[in-house]
């Protein structure tokens, strides 16, 4: 029987990111248990999913916020898990997971139990609001200690956690885009003709939640301030913003050049027709959505934050500059849209650069940090 590891995390983080890990581990000799927190009701979709490949699946009772009360139930579930499950490895992710899970190894590390802590992006980074720099920072440098490995995915954050008491911090290309889905369905929809759109349009699409965080708002000053009416900006995803969304184009008059598609199944075929994408982030750990736009060969027009800076080379790979910077914006699409060969070249490079953060090689990336517990 090969090692036996533990992986934890919540139930969404499961499903869209680490299953294929899992799979991975076990098709390398690994016994795998996961023990996942329920915050999107997502448990039943893991069952049907893993398959044979785990030999055990836990839920436990924790909230994504550290202040929960409940959290104390959930604590207690863990703790039982990790001493009854006598792992040879645990890997942990997320940071209320991370903390609990952490603190229920104590014991097992004693015994020998290697403990890899994942971090998918610090709550607090360089401009972060104070109150996360309060909360989670001194939390997270706490508890540095009770790991054997701290492992980032971008370099802000790994030299961050060098700084804490902890053994070793490694950095990986994150955990993996799937590339499998990245292929344009063979009964795509024309965007354009949907949308009643010309050919000679020029389309900037962004795909996620609408809310505080994404910033979409800014792209819709950009678009504003550029007044073409050439220049669509479409918007794939729902959120809280929605409304404040809709009021702002509304009132800006700008119905015309401005799309709210909802969640879409079709990402990638509109990915495939549109010219530029764009990400106005506040906060990123690593931008899975841009890495997928590179992949496939757009140009960037970004916020110079964390995590986008480590896929992105200004002037390069697209545009960088400030979240809230409206003209910086407007000034990277309108060089994009008035130089089609620029946005060719650097799509082109966007493919290449894109390359070490695809699922096969990321998987190979975590087998040997893994593997690297003796």
């Amino acid at each position: 029987m090969g090692k036996r590891i533990l992986v934890t995390s919540t139930d969404l983080m499961m499903v869209q990111f680490l299953l294929p890990h899992i799979r991975n581990l076990a098709e390398n000799g690994y016994t795998v248990e996961i023990a996942c927190s329920e915050v999107g009701g997502r448990m039943k979709e893991i069952h049907d999913k893993i398959g044979d490949c785990v030999k055990k699946v836990h839920t436990v009772n924790l909230h994504r916020s550290p202040i929960t009360p409940g959290n104390f139930k959930g604590f207690r579930e863990m703790k039982r898990i990790v001493e009854q499950g006598c792992y040879d490895i645990i890997w942990t992710n997320e940071p209320v997971m991370g903390v609990v899970t952490r603190l229920a190894a104590k014991k097992a590390r004693k015994r020998g139990t290697k403990v890899l802590y994942m971090v998918h992006g610090f709550h607090f980074y360089d401009g972060a609001p104070k109150l996360n720099w309060m909360i989670y920072y001194p939390i997270e440098k706490a508890m540095a200690s009770k790991a054997d490995v701290i492992c980032t995915v971008n370099q802000e954050d790994y030299e961050r956690a060098k700084g804490f008491n902890v053994k070793e911090v490694k950095y990986i290309h994150g955990i993996g885009i799937d590339t499998g889905r990245l292929t344009v369905g063979e009964n795509q929809k024309d965007i354009r003709e949907e949308l009643g759109l010309n050919d000679d349009d020029f389309l900037v699409l962004s795909v996620g939640e609408l809310n505080e965080n994404k910033n979409q708002k800014v792209i819709a000053k950009a678009i504003s301030l550029l007044r073409d009416k050439n220049i669509h900006y479409i918007l794939c995803g729902k959120g809280d913003q929605l409304d404040n969304l809709k009021k702002f184009v509304e009132e800006k008059k700008l119905k015309q050049n401005v799309h709210f598609l909802g969640y879409r199944t079709d990402v990638v075929d509109i990915c495939s027709q549109a010219d530029v994408y764009v990400m106005p982030s506040k906060r990123e750990g690593l931008p899975v959505a841009s890495l997928e736009a590179m992949y496939c060969g757009l140009p960037l027009v970004t916020s110079n934050i964390r995590g986008l800076t480590d896929v992105m080379e200004n002037g390069v790979s697209g545009y960088m500059c400030s979240p809230e910077d409206v003209k910086g914006f407007a000034k990277g699409i309108k060089n994009l849209k008035n130089n089609p060969e620029m946005r060719k070249k650097m799509g082109e490079h966007n493919r290449e650069t894109v390359k070490p953060y695809c699922i096969e090689e990321t998987k190979k990336e975590v087998l040997k940090l893994i593997m690297s517990f003796r």
